[in-house]
């Protein structure tokens, strides 16, 4: 997508946009197609649909959350690297952790995080056993996951990384039964954005 083209879509959604952007994303785009080849990491390819679905939908978390400066930041589930990678190359101040549990996408990460030029930390895991190691129960500011399982089970997954006073944000499709959630999110505050895909964020309460 031609820079023009791209700046349009973000500032129509509140977001800035800058060449040095969009030479990261393009770098990022490239480089995806091309291992998609050999290793499924999106049935999304299309040029337009990539910029929209997979670059903006991550990066507009920004607009709606706000995610402290020199946070600490892990991506469960992250597959292709959605959302925190091009959050990261938004707000490179955030210190970046990538879990997954299948080693050919850790792969994939560790290479694209190589031809961007970002520094983050891999983990090839299942978030159930990485919530219980006492390296990463409640030593992130922010953890993050999108579409990774329904909202019982991504609550349980995800909130045992987080600190207290932290946040766990989860991006939904707008189909998706929050209801079900309440026990697990019941000492948390939830709320939905206007955001071009649901996204939810609940906050670990603070220690009185």
């Amino acid at each position: 997508m031609d820079f023009q083209r791209a700046e349009k879509l973000f500032v129509e959604n509140g977001l800035k946009y800058t060449k040095a952007l969009h030479e990261k994303l393009t770098i990022y785009y490239n480089f995806l197609i091309e291992y998609n080849n050999k290793v499924n990491l999106t049935a999304i390819t299309n040029e337009e649909e990539v910029w929209i679905k997979h670059f903006l939908d991550s990066i507009i978390i920004e607009k709606y959350v706000s995610v402290p400066e020199n946070a600490s930041v892990i991506d469960i589930g992250t597959g292709a690297g959605f959302p925190s990678v091009p959050l990261k190359l938004y707000r490179d101040d955030i210190r970046l952790t990538l879990l997954d549990s299948l080693n050919k996408r850790i792969v994939f990460l560790n290479e694209l995080s190589t031809k961007l030029q970002i520094n983050v930390a891999t983990l090839n895991m299942r978030a159930e056993d990485a919530a219980k190691n006492q390296q990463f129960r409640e030593k992130f500011d922010v953890a993050a996951a999108r579409a990774v399982a329904a909202m019982p089970v991504l609550c349980e997954y995800c909130m045992g990384f987080v600190k207290v006073g932290g946040s766990f944000i989860a991006m939904k499709g707008t189909n998706e039964e929050f209801a079900a959630s309440s026990d697990s999110l019941k000492t948390c505050l939830l709320y939905t954005s206007p955001s071009p895909r649901d996204l939810s964020t609940s906050r670990m309460p603070s220690s009185a």
